[in-house]
């Protein structure tokens, strides 16, 4: 139980990467607050946290509007008196198409989720975890920041880098406060994150490249379990890792090594 007496809040916690984080910290003993934009899918993760013993509070909430997670910060802390851990995790993929076809509303709207709502997060629990010190981590992408090899994909890897960059900036900015500041990179996911992708003529920014033994090389080809990042964020989140920060940590099975 090695985040009993912790709070810890989870965006994006709906389903995928989000959601296996925080049925493994809440799993180790943390009380969650799970937010997401869809309220029966946070619904669904808290009862099953509650159901195996824990402690959960679902928030709906999107993370690139102010009010919004001003108020869940407000609840969260109203509900447990403090905020221990935050996993900035909410993000989209967007529409991937060459730059001169991607239109500013597209590209403006994938800024908005990925960096705009990673911002705001932070933004928000940050006070709250300066109280006591703290543990963040964003979770980023291998897009942007070791490859690049998704055909129209310059707003979402732009994102990506950006917010490894933010990672490393606050981990020197908020060290005096005791709060560790990390990044996880996925590379290939079992994930619904494609659920809110679109692609358009996005083949005509495409290098062809062919793997025939599949491009995972530590699984065969296949992609990686929400769990595995989870485990990792469970990680940099724990005192295990009270000396880690400003890093970046790729959990790809090798991927992003051999693109």
């Amino acid at each position: 139980m090695e985040f009993s007496g912790k709070v810890a809040l989870v965006t994006g916690a709906g389903s995928g990467i989000g959601e296996a984080a925080a049925l493994r910290l809440a799993a180790g003993g943390a009380s969650v607050v799970v937010i997401s934009r869809t309220q029966d899918e946070i619904d669904a993760v808290r009862d099953t946290i509650i159901a195996k013993g824990g402690k959960a509070l679902s928030i709906v909430a999107d993370v690139s509007e102010p009010d919004d997670v001003a108020n869940v910060v407000r609840q969260t802390l109203d509900a447990y008196g403090r905020i221990d851990i935050v996993v900035a995790n909410a993000g989209i993929n967007g529409m991937w198409a060459p730059i001169d076809d991607l239109t500013v509303d597209e590209w403006d709207k994938t800024m908005k989720v990925n960096l705009r709502g990673t911002y705001l997060t932070l933004h928000h629990t940050v006070p709250a975890l300066k109280k006591q010190g703290g543990s963040i981590i964003i979770v980023s992408s291998i897009n942007g920041n070791r490859t690049f090899t998704s055909p129209g994909a310059t707003a979402y890897s732009a994102t990506k880098a950006a917010q490894v960059a933010m990672a490393q900036q606050l981990a020197l900015e908020l060290g005096d406060d005791g709060i560790r500041v990390n990044a996880v990179c996925p590379g290939a996911i079992d994930t619904e994150i494609d659920d809110n992708s679109q692609r358009r003529n996005s083949e005509e920014a495409e290098v062809p490249v062919q793997f025939p033994e599949g491009d995972i090389p530590l699984t065969g080809g296949k992609p990686g379990d929400s769990r595995d990042v989870a485990d990792v964020i469970a990680f940099l989140a724990s005192d295990a890792a009270r000396h880690v920060t400003g890093v970046p940590i790729y959990v790809d099975g090798g991927q992003s090594l051999l693109r």
